[in-house]
């Protein structure tokens, strides 16, 4: 019996299977179908050649939801909100990102002005009724809505974070009228202020819920098609798992279901390295994703905005998520010319269709996987476990024109095209490390992802980290991660008080109804019901006058209103280097975790069985390095290296699902849990 794990990415579809009985691992990796990502995912498990009846367990990942969104591919969407705020999605905020920015333009709303619905209905800010809900407003909305053939509805009324009675009942009374359209309340989704913020993220919801629907309700169907009858979960952004079930309700909680998963993965391979700081870079066909994980747990914020950039704001969401910082830079990133005639690298990105040129399936632009293989870094017989041959006439061929633009050979453009696109991962690693206060001397770099390994001793030797590590089956990193990835459900409830009227028996009562929450809802979940629940508890604070807070970890059985309002002024201190013991301060949302603890994988150490320096060694060949030059580098299979081996580069280590290049002037070792660990000489 085992646990299967299941990733769509931008470019490959990727499964890891874990055996409990003899703690082996399956794997499998094939190009991402877009046109069905069914069709992907069971052609992974038909790869492997599993027997369905031996799994038990079955976790999925992938960038439905993420990319539906991106590519604005949702479903046509209406907004219901109380009456004087139809136009809030337009306004947004007042803040500018780019304030002298004289051609700034704000993000377009998901919902057109003439799909968005005033309702007359009113509460208070302390949640007391002011106006009820007004019945006859719904029902010529209704009518509007099946003229318009909207398929879904987001209902976000003013102050239902504290009083959702009219939401519900809204809700509750278009799903009677309009039984095939999709149906989100805000305050099923968060219970978190801020109007925007939480209209943006209904909506956002509702515009991928059929989608979700269709894809997961397919997905049920193709897996016991052929014999897989077991609990399915979903990987959520905030870094664990949900049923199907909830995450059809639920789709936008899913957007970065990989990312998170790999996030996880990292921290648990910190853990077992013994550092429990460390920065998480992840290269796949499409992006790169990174984060900073300090005290061995990543960090979980919901102050994440969709399409943000230094002069965007982007579109904010109010649920959990791992913060990442994520660029389009990958394998798959295309490289073109801007009109100044300065060498770019991505965002755009061949994908797996038609995919780089060296795929030989139709693509004829220039990528760094193309870059890669002409340099040498990539062995054409190799790549993606030999299911097919890098085509390098094609990828010299894609290359020309970059190389008769900047007046070289092609090798050259070839590193010219690396360069770049390692400037840009590095800046992203900057953004999780320098510029949020880390040194990068006191972190290890983790790589995962297709491409991680390629780029992971460069980029690591020029952010200045101590250590580079590149756990086992690296291009299957978020996969992996799932495997070891527990149920989890956040609760969170804004209620804005001033210290002076908090007590702490009001603090229990807030808490304790987010524990009632979350018993109710892991009773109902087949993979944790009868397992332990753990909590954790956090209030967000602010000085008076202040329009962002900060988060505060609490000690529920220990806590008085003192201790946590001198716990703020010390992480206000070190979050924003001063603190006003004199002001007055406000308790603003209360936020709990619930997890619940099953049984996960647990790693093996190497033997050295079947391994061995000879049996490793492949051969050599000629490898550009860029600044580093052209060397002769000798090539090892990953697999049959034992533990303990230790080599100073030029090298290359090659394994099926991804490559790893250590640079000159650098070591390698392989320790007792096979994991590649590169430092600087």
């Amino acid at each position: 019996m085992g646990r299967l794990a299941s990733d769509i990415g931008g470019t490959f579809t990727d499964l890891v299977y874990f055996d409990e009985t003899s703690g082996d691992l399956t794997t499998a990796k094939l190009l991402t179908t877009p046109s069905d990502l069914t069709e992907g995912v069971i052609d992974t498990v038909k790869l492997s050649g599993l027997a369905p009846e031996e799994i038990r367990f079955f976790v999925h990942g992938g960038t439905t939801v993420i990319n539906a969104i991106t590519e604005r591919k949702g479903v046509k969407t209406a907004l219901v909100t109380t009456a004087g705020f139809r136009d809030v999605l337009e306004i947004q905020r007042g803040n500018r990102p780019d304030l002298y920015n004289l051609r700034f333009y704000k993000e377009r709303p998901f919902v057109p002005r003439r799909l968005r619905f005033e309702v007359r209905e009113r509460v208070s800010a302390e949640g007391e009724e002011l106006t009820p809900l007004n019945r006859d407003d719904l029902a010529s909305i209704v009518e509007r809505c099946r003229e318009e053939d909207v398929e879904a509805i987001a209902v976000q009324f003013l102050h239902s974070y504290i009083a959702p009675n009219h939401e519900e009942e809204c809700a509750a009374f278009l799903r009677d009228n309009l039984p095939n359209v999709a149906v989100t309340a805000s305050s099923a989704i968060t219970r978190d202020w801020r109007e925007y913020d939480r209209a943006n993220t209904t909506v956002l919801n509702a515009y991928v819920q059929p989608i979700v629907e269709r894809y997961f309700g397919k997905l049920e169907v193709a897996l016991g098609d052929i014999g897989i009858d077991c609990p399915y979960s979903a990987m959520q952004s905030n870094g664990g798992t949900t049923s199907f079930e909830w995450a059809k309700e639920h789709p936008i909680t899913l957007l970065e279901s990989g990312p998170a998963a790999g996030c996880n993965g990292a921290a648990l391979v910190g853990a077992i390295c013994g550092l429990p700081n460390v920065i998480y870079l992840d290269i796949g066909g499409t992006t790169a994703k990174c984060s900073d994980i300090e005290d061995g747990k990543p960090k979980v914020s919901t102050e994440y905005r969709l399409e943000w950039s230094r002069t965007q704001f982007g579109y904010p969401l109010r649920v959990p998520v791992v913060e990442i910082v994520e660029i389009g830079a990958g394998g798959g990133s295309i490289a073109w010319f801007d009109k100044a005639g300065l060498l770019k690298v991505g965002p755009m990105s061949a994908g797996a269709d038609p995919g780089p040129a060296c795929y030989a399936r139709g693509g004829t632009e220039p990528t760094v996987t193309d870059a890669k293989l002409i340099t040498g870094v990539l062995n054409p017989d190799y790549f993606a476990a030999g299911q097919f041959r890098l085509d390098i006439e094609k990828a010299r061929e894609a290359m020309t024109p970059v190389a008769e633009r900047l007046r070289c050979g092609i090798d050259e453009a070839a590193v010219a095209v690396i360069r770049p696109v390692d400037a840009n991962m590095i800046n992203a690693l900057k953004l999780v490390s320098i510029q949020r206060g880390h040194d990068p001397r006191d972190f290890a770099l983790i790589v995962g992802g297709g491409g991680g390994a390629m780029h992971a001793s460069a980029l690591g030797r020029e952010l200045g980290v101590k250590e580079i590590i590149i756990p086992t089956h690296p291009g299957l990193f978020s996969a992996w991660g799932m495997l070891a990835t527990e149920p989890r459900r956040d609760f969170m409830q804004t209620v804005l008080r001033r210290a002076e009227d908090v007590q702490i028996d009001h603090i229990h009562s807030l808490f304790d109804s987010s524990k009632e929450q979350a018993a109710r809802y892991f009773a109902s979940h087949a993979l944790a019901s009868s397992h332990d629940i753990a909590y954790e508890t956090r209030i967000d604070l602010r000085y008076l006058g202040q329009e962002h807070t900060v988060t505060v970890p609490l000690d529920l059985n220990n806590a008085t209103v003192e201790s946590i309002i001198d716990d703020f002024h010390n992480v206000h201190e070190r979050t924003y280097t001063f603190r006003l013991d004199d002001t007055p301060v406000e308790f603003v949302t209360y936020r709990l975790t619930a997890t619940a603890h099953v049984p996960r994988p647990k790693l093996r150490k190497l033997t050295g069985d079947g391994r061995s320096v000879e049996a490793s060694r492949k051969g050599e060949r000629r490898v550009d390095f860029g600044d580093d030059g052209v060397h002769s580098t000798v090539v090892y299979e990953r697999d049959r290296l034992p533990p303990g081996f230790a080599a100073v580069g030029p090298l290359i280590i090659e394994e099926p699902t991804s490559t790893t290049l250590v640079h000159p002037e650098q070591r390698l070792e392989i320790d007792d849990f096979g994991f590649i660990r590169i430092s600087n000489l």
